[in-house]
C-alpha cells in the first residue's frame, strides 16, 4: 500500500469516526431535548391538578421565576404562596403547549414555547388565554428542574 493510499484510508476512517460521533451526539441532544420537554409538560399537568406538590417536584431550590402578572421575580416560597391563592380563585380546565425551540448545553436547557389555556373561575366562568414562556432548566440528580422562567399571557 502506498503512502497516498494509507493517507486516504486514514482520512476516510477519520471522517467515518467523526460522523458516528456526530450521530451519537445528535441523538443524545435529541434525547435531552425530549426529556426537557417532557418535564415542562409534566409540570403544567401537575400544576393543573390543583395542588402545590409540583413546586417541590419540579422547581430547583434556588428557583426564581418572573411571570408577566408579577411586579417582580418570585422565588420558590413566593411561587407556592401565589399558587395556593390561585387555587382559591378557580382551576385550569385545559391547556395546550406549543414548543418553539429547546437548546440543551450540558446540564442547562432553555426552552421557548407558546400556550393556550382555559381557566374556570370560582363563578364557573371560563376564561381563555394565550401566552408564551421561556424556561431555564438544570439537570439535577433526580432529573430536570426549573431554575427560572419568564412569561405569561399575551
Amino acid at each position: 500500500m502506498t503512502a497516498v493510499s494509507r493517507a486516504v484510508l486514514r482520512f476516510v476512517a477519520l471522517v467515518a469516526a467523526m460522523s458516528m460521533t456526530a450521530a451519537v451526539f445528535a441523538q443524545d441532544s435529541a434525547d435531552a431535548q425530549a426529556d426537557v420537554w417532557s418535564t415542562i409538560e409534566n409540570e403544567w399537568a401537575a400544576a393543573s391538578k390543583g395542588n402545590d406538590r409540583w413546586i417541590d417536584q419540579y422547581l430547583a431550590d434556588d428557583f426564581v421565576g418572573w411571570g408577566t402578572n408579577s411586579p417582580a421575580p418570585r422565588n420558590k416560597m413566593s411561587t407556592r404562596m401565589w399558587e395556593r391563592f390561585q387555587q382559591t380563585q378557580g382551576k385550569t380546565v385545559a391547556h395546550e403547549l406549543y414548543p418553539l425551540s429547546i437548546v440543551v448545553r450540558g446540564d442547562v436547557a432553555v426552552a421557548h414555547y407558546l400556550y393556550s389555556a382555559a381557566f374556570e373561575n370560582k363563578d364557573g366562568e371560563v376564561e381563555m388565554s394565550n401566552g408564551r414562556y421561556t424556561d431555564v432548566l438544570v439537570l439535577e440528580e433526580d432529573g430536570w428542574k426549573f431554575l427560572a422562567w419568564h412569561g405569561g399571557d399575551d
